[in-house]
């Protein structure tokens, strides 16, 4: 068998090993476990915005939530410092945890470190790999979730909005400004005109 094949099967079971982690989540959204559902948003945005995107950042996009429920906000104290302690705890449990099951699935060494890196958002803006992962994150957030967000926080007022998709927006490369606002990205119609304030 040559390399290229033994390397595409690792990878497969390597996402499988993500999806039945993920499938494990008590919390259903559509119908579906939610972070199985958040997953498979990111892969499908993936291949929207970067379809060449290599197998390390496929990886590493896939895994970005896995078994997120794990990890309860209240677990940290609910402060700001603890809402930033529980972020980055679970940007280290999630690389860990994936880095673990790409092991299992054999998947190389150099692919698996790129990928951690990537997952555990290191070297933002320095990182290419980082760097596509949280464009990624941040187009599925306006796309699929910033409209439940809204509503679940009715006492936000417009400033507030705007702030937040001001954090989201400053995250993401020009790259992916240019392709959320070419039409590319399915823009929540209500929020449109608030968004088009935030970016300009």
């Amino acid at each position: 068998m040559s390399e290229q094949p033994a390397n595409q099967e690792c990878f497969a079971r390597a996402m499988a090993l993500f999806d039945a982690a993920n499938r494990e989540d008590p919390n259903q959204e559509a119908g579906q476990p939610k972070e199985l559902l958040y997953s498979q948003r990111m892969s499908e945005m993936l291949q929207r915005f970067a379809p060449n995107a290599d197998e390390a950042v496929q990886l590493a996009v896939r895994a970005q939530h896995i078994c997120r429920w794990r990890v309860p906000r209240s677990a940290y104290p609910l402060t700001k410092d603890g809402y930033f302690q529980w972020r980055t705890g679970l940007y280290q449990m999630h690389a860990e945890l994936a880095g673990d099951l790409m092991h299992q699935a054999g998947v190389d060494e150099a692919t698996i470190t790129r990928a951690k890196t990537a997952i555990a958002k290191r070297r933002l803006k320095a990182n290419p790999d980082s760097q596509l992962l949280e464009d990624v994150a941040g187009l599925v957030f306006i796309e699929h979730y910033l409209s439940g967000f809204a509503a679940s926080k009715p006492d936000y007022d417009e400033a507030k909005w705007i702030d937040i998709i001001r954090k989201t927006w400053q995250k993401m490369s020009p790259l992916a400004h240019q392709f959320a606002l070419s039409g590319a990205l399915r823009l929540p119609e209500p929020y449109v005109p608030l968004i088009t304030r935030a970016v300009g």
